[in-house]
């Protein structure tokens, strides 16, 4: 049985808890990532910040105001007000099966992956999208393999 450690990102992109949600959004769209664990000065897990947190809390695109004030009202909010502190992680050994039954059950989009109480990476749909699209194009292949010899 596969488990979390063979699945999950280990390139993680982390925020201090005294950065602002300009910083998170930001962040955000330069790695093109929807999750981001929240760490202190100790590079200890403290949060987590989803992209819907930071839409929440940004101010609508749509109100009358110009980007660089938008900018500027984001550059004054601390995400360490918006975070969520009280995250269910993953140890890097949890079988993928139960990680997938937790997060579809709770409708978490992803899960931070511990190992010795250390953050190591961040289990995510997109990594469960990418292992259905391995295992559909081995499926793909076997069939065309099936095919041709027969």
């Amino acid at each position: 049985m596969m488990i979390v450690k063979e699945l999950m990102s280990s390139e993680l992109y982390v925020l201090e808890s005294t950065a602002t949600l300009y910083d998170a959004h930001q962040l955000m769209l330069d790695k093109k990532v929807r999750h981001i664990p929240i760490v202190d000065k100790q590079e200890q897990f403290v949060g987590l910040l989803s992209q819907r947190d930071v839409l929440a809390a940004s101010v609508s695109i749509l109100a009358e105001i110009d980007v660089q004030e938008r900018q500027e009202l984001e550059s004054n909010i601390p995400i360490a007000q918006i975070m969520t502190t009280d995250v269910v992680i993953a140890e890097e050994e949890t079988s993928l099966l139960d990680a997938t039954q937790f997060m579809l059950l709770q409708k978490q989009g992803c899960l931070p992956v511990f190992k010795n109480k250390q953050l190591v990476g961040i289990l995510t749909e997109a990594d469960f999208v990418k292992l259905a699209h391995e295992l559909m194009s081995k499926m793909a292949e076997s069939d065309q393999i099936k095919q041709t010899s027969s």
